[in-house]
Order: C-alpha cells, then structure tokens, then sequence
C-alpha cells in the first residue's frame, strides 16, 4: 500500500495534479528553443538562456519557498506556487506580441518561481503522506504523471506552437523588411493561445487548492543516518542488516549544510537536471541534424522519448520492490553514459533511438535523488527539499554549456555534455545510505 489510510487519498491525487501541471511547464521547453530560435534568430548558445532563465528561478527562489513553507505550511506554499505560474504564463501574451525574447525570458523566471513553490511542497509532502517505507515508491508514481505531463507536451506543442516552417536567413533578406517581420511575427504569435489555456487551467487548480482542505503534514521526528558507515553498502546482500544510526546528537541540532548525504544529494540533483534539460532541450535540434528529419517530426519523436520517461518511472516504481532504489540509480546511470556515447558516436535513426533509451533510464532519477537525499532530516525536511530544489539550477548552466559546444563544433558531439553529467550522480549513489526503515525505500 502506498498510502496508510483512505483520508489521505484526495490530497494524494490533488498533489499529484500539481506534478502533472510542473511536468507541462518543464517540457515545452523543447518546444520553445528551436520555436524561438527562429522566430527571435537566435544561436543555439542564445536559445539555451531559455533554460538558463527557467532554471535560475528556481536557484533563486528555493530558499524563500523553503522560509514560506516553514512559516506559512504546505497549502499557501502551493497557492502562491499556483498564482506565480499563472502569472509567467500570462507574460507570453505581451512577449509574443512585442516579439521581444528578454520578455519571454521574464516570463519563463517568473514560470519558474512559481514552480519552486510547487515542487518545494509537492515532493516532500508526498513522501510524509503515507508510509515512510514506501516513500520512494509513493513519489516516483507521483512523479509518473509528471512523466505523462512530458509525453503530452511536446506532442501538443507540435501541434499549436511549431509551424513546420523552415526560415532561413537567406528568405528573410530577399523579402521586403514588412514582410520578413509579419513572418517572423506570425510564428511568435503561435504560443499566445496555448499559454492562455494553461494560465486558465493553473487558475482553477489554484482555486480548487484553496477551497480544499488539505491536511498540514508534520515531518517524523529527525533521523541521524551515519551516511559513512552506510556508504558502499548498496551492492552488498540485501538481506544484511542496515547500517545503525550514528549516535552523534539530534539532527535537528545540526547545520543543514554538514548533513553529507543532503550535500551529495544536491550536488547529484544539480548534474542530474543539468542532464536532463540538456538531454531534452536539444532533441529537436539533434533530431534535424544527425537524423534530418523536420521539426514537427522531431516533436513526435521527442513525445515518443517522453513516453519512454513516462513508462520508465512507473517501471522504476515497480522494479523497487525487488532492487534497492539506490543501487537501481546506479545501474540506470551506467545505461545512460552507454547510450549517450552511442548516440554520440553513431548518426542516423539509431542515434535518435539511444536519445529515446536515455529518457527512459533517467526517469527514476529526480524522485530517487530528492528521497535518498532528504533521509533522515526531520524537522530539517523542509529546509533540506529547498536545497534540493535549488539544485534544479544545473539546468540553467549546463544547456548553455552545451549551446556553446553545438556552435563551436555540432550538436551531436555537445551531448558528451550530460554523458558527463553521470558521474557525480554515481557518485551519490555509491555512498547513499541503505535504510530500511526510513524514508528511502530500498525494498
């Protein structure tokens, strides 16, 4: 059972709502690069700062959701979260009309910072809403929907957002200036109505949020967890007994920045969604250069590989009732760098193929890191989720990185970017302590 009681179970779906709506957020983004890139004429290194802008608000406002959700609890937490969301989403109206990409990029902040909110409250909420021993399972099917939300998106966005068209610079300058700009207005004109419809939707979540209620859960009491004395124990016999719990004081009583396992989960968190934005923001592009196929069948196959995410966290969710969660994550990440350096190396269908294997063995990962990382924090949860979340800024730095590798050489080759990006998240894993009995599932 992932929930011990059925009074729990409509804030569990209402909950789980919010990773549905983040997840639509997140993945029009890939919609948005190649969309903007043409219709604003931007270089790939410019068109990542529609990541950078999108995960800075998160790196910004992590702390302060952390402070609001200590002072104001869970339900405020995710009606701000609700009403910040709307408010981005509402700004592409103006920056689609001035054609302006610094409004985009506000917009896409203020998105972002809504969001914070959301996912600061939503993701530990979820794992104290039930049983602690099923608290990974419990967010990863949570985090499945966010998953359906990916599939979704990039398939709705090919359909009202992209236009199919190609625009080079060589049509713009043999057209007249009004014309090239009734062109190149047009196509920033195509997210206008789509985000209208999502500002719509968050209002009313934010509504049916506020007329609800929502119990205010309370962490368990703090849980010291000798991360060293547990580390390197995920690939022994399961059926050894876990490593005790260090008897060096209350946890609460600690800096939040000396809780090790905390510190290496955020770290983990930081390349982690570095990968993943890299992974997803340039399938498009990848798509039309290694496999040359348009952009609105590169959208079909970048909802394909989202699927594959979708079905991958439900399979995860499955797969850690018989492996633990972070020796799972460790297998996943060897699958990854794998893939990736084929996709890297080889061209053509098959290359597109590994991308869309990557999205499903990435899929367990946030929710994975976010719980083995938060073990044992009690009354320090909260605080400890900010810090997690704060490390969603991996992806504002790492797409520019890779922007800037895909202009000096192709975009194929900038993919070693978040092959590289597995390495500290192995890291993490290799030393996350192995609890039976806490938050972090390892049955």
């Amino acid at each position: 059972m992932m929930l011990t009681t059925k009074k729990l179970m409509p804030a569990f779906i209402l909950i789980t709502a919010l990773f549905f709506m983040w997840g639509l957020a997140h993945n029009l983004n890939p919609i948005l690069i190649p969309h903007l890139k043409k219709a604003c004429r931007l270089t790939d290194l410019q068109s990542a700062f529609i990541d950078s802008a999108f995960f800075i608000g998160y790196f910004v406002m992590a702390l302060p959701a952390g402070f609001a959700m200590k002072k104001w609890g869970y339900k405020s937490g995710i009606i701000i979260g609700l009403l910040l969301f709307a408010f981005g989403a509402l700004l592409f109206y103006p920056a689609a009309s001035a054609r302006t990409f610094g409004l985009f990029l506000l917009a896409l902040f203020i998105i972002a910072s809504g969001l914070t909110f959301l996912e600061t409250a939503a993701n530990p909420y979820i794992t104290v809403l039930g049983s602690a021993e099923t608290a990974t399972q419990r967010l990863n099917f949570s985090q499945s929907f966010n998953g359906l939300a990916a599939t979704l998106a990039p398939f709705l966005g090919g359909i009202f957002i992209l236009s199919g068209k190609e625009i080079t610079d060589a049509q713009l300058a043999a057209m007249n200036p009004a014309d090239a700009e009734a062109l190149l207005q047009s196509e920033a004109a195509t997210v206008q109505v789509p985000y209208l419809v999502i500002a719509g939707l968050v209002l009313l979540l934010a509504l049916v949020v506020w007329k609800s209620a929502l119990p205010e859960i309370q962490e368990p009491a703090a849980e010291v967890i000798d991360a060293e004395a547990a580390s390197g124990t995920i690939f022994s016999d399961l059926n050894k007994p876990s490593a005790p719990a260090a008897a060096n004081g209350d946890a609460r009583s600690r800096s939040i920045f000396k809780q090790a396992n905390l510190m290496r989960g955020v770290l983990a968190q930081f390349f982690y969604v570095g990968a993943q934005v890299c992974i997803t923001s340039f399938f498009i592009r990848f798509a039309s250069k290694a496999a040359q196929i348009d952009e609105k069948t590169a959208a079909l196959y970048l909802s394909l590989a989202l699927l594959a995410f979708m079905v991958g966290r439900f399979a995860g969710t499955y797969f850690m009732q018989f492996v633990a969660a972070a020796r799972l994550l460790v297998l996943y990440c060897i699958a990854c760098v794998v893939l990736l350096a084929l996709a890297i190396t080889l061209g053509g269908q098959f290359a597109l193929y590994a991308l869309i294997g990557v999205c499903f063995f990435i899929s367990i990962m946030f929710p994975t890191i976010f719980s083995l990382g938060i073990v044992g924090l009690g009354g320090q949860t909260k605080l400890g989720s900010s810090l997690i979340i704060m490390a969603i800024a991996g992806g504002a730095l790492m797409p520019v990185i890779m922007g800037r590798v895909s202009d000096l050489y192709s975009i194929q080759i900038a993919y070693i970017v978040p092959l590289i990006c597995f390495v500290p998240i192995v890291w993490f894993a290799l030393r996350a302590p192995r609890v039976e009995n806490g938050l972090s599932a390892v049955h």
